[in-house]
């Protein structure tokens, strides 16, 4: 975690560099590391690379769940816009180098070893736990789990012997000294406890073992017990079945490893509960050789395919992928040449289509939608881009159909209302793209009406043929969670009754199905052969209409990210000084 402020410190001194950040321990739930004081410096940090990795999913969500919440950037699956700029984030669980470990396991003296250990330890079965001695091991819950199966099953003292190896850990800090006396403590108890002239239940190693000691201690062990509190990976749970190439043996493994997401084969257990880690140890025993061979070869088969190899090719290749879909989306800014280009078109076409999204397009989003009209600016534009014969301009919104009317009474337009439910082709009445029912928002409406009780500052926005839950003005981070839970609460219904979920730039709008800005805007585009179509817009609602036209016509996406448009431009303001070069030609 030393280096979590590293990405960012290398980004501002090498803008251009590719940076991959991988995290070896567990990133906490959103719930925890918000407590940090320094959360958003640590988050913002990390952001400083291309491509964020961690062990498991678990912990790719409880990162991005942070950064939504503390910093309100969107995102895609996998995918965090932070600064105009794209971040991956996904999970590379970590492998081993399976085959060295195949391979020590019939090495001479490595079989040498096996045969002094299984001399000493005669008949009776060998349990292996093999950690660090730090407080997130659990190895004092691991110990009074084994006291507590030595007391519940008497059958097997003097019958089996737990090899307790602690590797030394920051020997120097006070609460690691703490942690090291009260594991002597429980070790001295249980064989003082349980203990005989011929038999000690726990031998316990504290000290390093070099590759060639652990691998005929994996060889001999019938369990190898793994209970961490909290683990990134743990990679012991991995060499373990490497080593087993009779594939018998019985791993136990920490629910709270990262590993446990791979290795569900395993018996998995909750670290904290004494009881039931005893039960397994007992079930481990127990199990048959045929069950064992079963479970560890479909485990083995898996490790042996994903290899610490296959993970750092993984991860280099997905860094790489991401720097150029990086570059890519710096190569579709608008530059120069291709503004000029676009110009020149403009100029010697006689036909014109302009289709162009509103809110966050030709006007930044404000916090009330009702308090984004239009300027004296705008109106200048698009009167005079319209008072051309042979320009056609469509507004395309999510706004309802009277405030398009409100706002644009007096100018020649195209409108589409509601993401494609209405339009009106200038200044004749407005039609519905198509038959819509509405009797659906009594039962919506409700849910709605919750979440915005539940969510200071959101509101609910009704229009003829959907309704809209607007969240801008709410806490960015209890919104992200409300937005969340809401889509949740509505998928259920709106798959009954044929709806949708739109998900725009702080709202989430429920509608009939099939209805989209592209659709709308195909009336426009197939009316007759236009010389020239430029669209315009911001968010994925956009999409749709970049995706309809054809490769011959001009699309631009106003911010950074990923998109079906040829061209990006960051800000509505450079939409403006656009359409103004183009209303004086």
């Amino acid at each position: 975690y030393q280096l979590m402020l590293l990405p960012k410190f290398l980004r501002k001194k090498l803008p251009d560099a590719t940076i991959g950040f991988f995290l070896h321990i567990p990133f906490p739930s959103s719930e925890v590391f918000r407590l940090l004081p320094c959360r958003d410096e640590i988050v913002e940090g990390i952001l400083g690379a291309d491509l964020i990795g961690f062990h498991t999913y678990d912990y790719v969500h409880h990162f991005i769940e942070s950064v939504r919440r503390l910093l309100g950037y969107e995102h895609t699956p996998g995918r965090i816009t932070a600064d105009n700029r794209i971040v991956r984030v996904d999970a590379f669980p970590m492998g081993i180098d399976y085959e060295r470990f195949v391979h020590a396991v019939n090495n001479i003296e490595v079989q040498k070893e096996i045969k002094k250990i299984r001399k000493k330890v005669g008949e009776r079965k060998v349990i292996l736990s093999v950690d660090r001695l730090d407080y997130t091991k659990g190895i004092p819950e691991r110990l009074e789990a084994f006291d507590s199966f030595l007391e519940k099953n008497p059958k097997y003292r003097e019958k089996v012997t737990l090899i307790l190896v602690a590797v030394p850990s920051r020997t120097g800090v006070d609460q690691y000294a703490l942690l090291k006396k009260r594991v002597d403590e429980l070790i001295s108890k249980i064989n003082g406890k349980f203990g005989t002239l011929e038999w000690m239940p726990i031998w316990y190693l504290y000290r390093y073992l070099p590759f060639q000691n652990l691998v005929p201690l994996y060889s001999v062990a019938d369990v190898a017990l793994i209970t961490p509190l909290r683990d990134g990976m743990n990679l012991i749970a991995k060499e373990f079945l490497a080593a087993k190439i009779d594939s018998k043996g019985v791993l136990i493994l920490s629910e709270m490893a990262g590993a446990s997401k791979e290795l569900g084969e395993a018996i998995i257990v909750n670290p904290n509960n004494k009881d039931e880690i005893a039960d397994a140890i007992k079930n481990a025993l127990e199990l048959s050789e045929e069950e064992q061979i079963i479970r560890n070869e479909t485990m083995q088969r898996r490790l042996k395919r994903y290899n610490v190899e296959r993970w750092a090719i993984d991860f280099m290749d997905s860094l790489y992928n991401i720097k150029k879909v990086q570059q890519d989306t710096i190569s579709k800014r608008l530059t120069p040449e291709t503004r000029r280009d676009l110009i020149e078109n403009y100029a010697k076409s006689k036909r014109r289509l302009l289709l162009l999204d509103y809110d966050g397009t030709l006007i930044s989003f404000i916090d009330r939608p009702e308090k984004a009209k239009p300027d004296k600016q705008l109106y200048t534009i698009l009167k005079t881009l319209t008072q051309k014969q042979n320009n056609e301009v469509v507004i395309i919104s999510g706004r309802n159909r009277q405030i398009l009317d409100q706002w644009f009474a007096n100018i020649n337009l195209g409108l589409i209302a509601e993401h494609g439910v209405w339009i009106k082709e200038n200044k004749k009445q407005w039609e519905l793209t198509e038959p819509l029912m509405s009797e659906w928002k009594v039962q919506i409406r409700p849910i709605l009406e919750l979440y915005v009780d539940r969510t200071p500052g959101a509101f609910i926005e009704e229009k003829d043929f959907s309704l809209v839950w607007h969240y801008r003005k709410a806490d960015p981070k209890l919104a992200s969670i409300r937005a969340r839970e809401l889509k949740e609460a509505l998928s259920y219904l709106t798959n009954n009754l044929n709806l949708g979920i739109l998900e725009g730039s702080k709202v989430i709008e429920v509608k009939n199905v099939g209805i989209s800005k592209g659709h709308a805007a195909l009336r426009w585009i197939l009316r007759e052969k236009w010389d020239f179509i430029m669209a315009i817009g911001d968010d994925w609602t956009d999409e749709d209409t970049f995706e309809v036209l054809s490769t011959q016509s001009y699309s631009i996406k106003v911010g950074m990210g990923i998109t079906k448009a040829q061209h990006n431009i960051e800000y509505p303001y450079e939409v403006r000084q656009l359409l103004q070069e183009l209303q004086n030609l």
